[in-house]
């Protein structure tokens, strides 16, 4: 994927209880261009460069010689499969008011679900 530089007006942050954050951008007007790639990148994890000023030619380079892999070989299986049922709570969360109602309601029907398979 090719790198795009749109500006943009950094309007919101929401600090999250997984300790990442959440940022809110306002964009003027953009062509199609661009708009195509932003919707590309939607749902992709990169890389995220901002700055007041216009960036410098050797920031730019450094921008580009950027290689780091992103995976999450970091976290254990069920560290992933939290994270995700957290995602998935704060986009539709069911009912349950707090998160640790809905973990462990998924949890029993995921646990249900394999024990079902069982001889």
């Amino acid at each position: 994927m090719k790198i795009f530089m749109i500006a943009a007006h950094l309007i919101n942050y929401r600090s999250k209880t997984d300790m990442s954050v959440n940022l809110t951008f306002a964009t003027q007007e953009l062509t199609p261009e661009q708009m195509a790639s932003v919707h590309y990148a939607l749902n992709k994890v990169g890389f995220l460069a901002f700055s007041p000023d216009p960036f410098t030619s050797q920031e730019l380079e450094e921008l580009d010689n950027l290689k780091v892999e992103f995976d999450d070989t970091e976290k254990s299986p069920s560290q992933r499969l939290r994270a995700v049922l957290y995602r998935l709570w704060e986009q539709k969360n069911e009912g349950y008011d707090l998160f640790t109602d809905y973990y462990k309601a998924k949890m029993e029907m995921i646990i249900n679900h394999f024990k079902n398979k069982l001889l």
